[in-house]
């Protein structure tokens, strides 16, 4: 796919309303693209074992539920563990872990689960998904997403890969500042383009490696957005 400049997280809102609203194209099977290529990137990575999902109750975790699916359906072993309740996933996001549930994944809820739980159901897991936080968090995780992310750190010092799912959970998209608890990641997949953090001097440490993955927005949405000038206040910064 075309590179684009690095994209901050108002303009990748941007893209995913004109894909909507304009174009027709639901913001469901946006998600589906979405997840079903970060899906196809991981085996591309090497998958060796199983695989654990770590997901939010945003669209993030609606990201990670449908890379599950695909994972499940090429015959990796996979898990799902939510970090909230079920009932607190809404819109696009339930209606993958509904197809989940349906599929009969293995489903696990820790919602309040502190540090030790998580490291203790990650334990052995190959590649980690962390599919906690999206583009649009913003300030240091809290509560069970805390817990999760100290988890997943304790889960890679172990010997299990990360794959972080459009950014890493902590780090904010914008500016690549991490404001507390924040995943390190071996391999980032990001959606449509870079995020301007990415470019942060420390931000590679909680990356890796990024990987830009379609989402399927229609071209002449995506070049209506990145061909702008970069956000107001921000400086437009230079291709990766």
């Amino acid at each position: 796919m075309p590179e684009h400049r690095p994209l901050f997280r108002a303009e990748v809102r941007d893209i995913d309303r004109i894909a909507i609203e304009e174009y027709g194209v639901p913001g469901v099977v946006l998600m589906e693209n979405a997840g079903a290529g970060t899906a196809r990137l991981l085996e591309s990575l090497g998958i060796r074992g199983p695989v654990a999902v770590a997901c939010g109750k945003g669209n993030n975790g609606g990201d990670g539920f449908v890379i599950a699916r695909h994972l499940d359906v090429a015959g990796h072993p996979v898990k799902l563990l939510l970090a909230c309740r079920s009932d607190e996933v809404r819109g696009d996001a339930a209606i993958n872990l509904r197809i989940a549930t349906r599929s009969g994944l293995t489903i696990e809820c820790l919602a309040g689960g502190d540090e030790t739980t998580w490291a203790a159901v990650l334990a052995g897991a190959d590649w980690i998904v962390d599919a906690l936080l999206g583009t649009g968090a913003s300030g240091p995780p809290t509560g069970t997403i805390a817990a999760a992310i100290r988890g997943i750190g304790a889960a890679r010092a172990g010997g299990s890969r990360v794959l972080a799912v459009d950014l890493p959970s902590g780090l904010d998209a914008d500016t690549g500042a991490a404001a507390g608890d924040c995943v390190r990641a071996d391999a980032t997949a990001t959606f449509v383009a870079r995020k301007p953090g990415f470019d942060a001097p420390a931000a590679g440490a909680f990356t890796g490696r990024v990987h830009i993955v379609g989402i399927g927005a229609p071209r002449a949405a995506v070049e209506r957005v990145s061909g702008r000038s970069a956000a107001p206040g921000t400086s437009r910064p230079a291709p990766p």
